[in-house]
């Protein structure tokens, strides 16, 4: 049976990318937007080029309040467009990167990256699980900012060490269900993150890319393979880990 995945913040970037090489596999895929239901909707075009099924809904992964109604939409269009009632994996990926020194990040800022990184992850989670399959997959997109310090992001960095922690004990609480949840941490990679600074920045790209054993930074193809290939039947084994994909970043 065909497997279906939902992929937050798919409509561009490492989330699109996930969504491509889910399909590419052979699964079906639910692509999530916030704003930009046309990158939405490319994104969804490619997959059935792929001849795989995927439907856009928008989702606000910032509104926990949103969450019930989400769950509503997607129930109907698993029904509608698979003929089903459940899906198979979650891959919370959906975020945003806010670069700001301690003393001056402001209250705002910080809540607005506990509401996208921590407590849409928790509540998102929850609303989705009377959803999720049985023996199904979750995977929580973290960083490598968790395992070394870079000045500026530490409100960022300190939501993804808490989604880590998170994971293992979503494994844990979920493992009676045969649910695997694990944490992807990527390194450096080009993408819109941050206005696309590690991508159109020189002199950034060159600092992560000299701290990376591999000696680039890296770009999306990186890390959609292999959160995948996480996924899938293959790595059915591996369950309340924190992985890194970052070529080696600071070993």
């Amino acid at each position: 049976m065909t497997k279906i995945a939902l992929v937050t913040g798919s409509s561009r970037g490492l989330g699109r990318n996930t969504a491509l090489s889910i399909a590419r596999r052979g699964d079906g895929v639910v692509v999530t937007y916030r704003t930009r239901v046309d990158e939405a909707e490319a994104v969804v075009a490619e997959i059935e080029a792929l001849g795989r099924k995927a439907v856009a809904l928008q989702l606000d992964t910032g509104d926990v309040s949103g969450f019930r109604y989400f769950a509503e939409d997607l129930r109907a269009a698993l029904k509608k467009t698979w003929g089903r009632d459940s899906f198979d994996h979650l891959v919370n990926n959906a975020g945003h990167g806010d670069m700001a020194m301690i003393a001056d990040t402001t209250e705002a800022q910080f809540d607005a990256l506990v509401n996208v990184h921590l407590k849409g992850v928790f509540f998102l989670t929850q609303a989705l699980l009377p959803l999720l399959a049985d023996g199904g997959r979750i995977v929580n997109l973290s960083s490598g900012l968790t395992r070394i310090s870079y000045p500026g992001f530490a409100a960022y960095s300190a939501m993804k060490g808490a989604v880590e922690v998170l994971s293992i004990y979503m494994a844990k609480e979920f493992g009676g269900r045969g649910i695997a949840v694990n944490s992807v941490a990527p390194g450096a990679i080009e993408t819109d993150f941050l206005g696309g600074a590690v991508r159109d920045m020189p002199d950034l790209n060159k600092v992560f890319a000299d701290m990376t054993a591999l000696g680039r930074v890296g770009v999306p193809d990186d890390i959609g393979p292999m959160v995948a290939s996480l996924l899938s039947e293959d790595n059915r084994w591996v369950n309340g880990q924190r992985i890194e994909v970052s070529g080696g970043q600071v070993i």
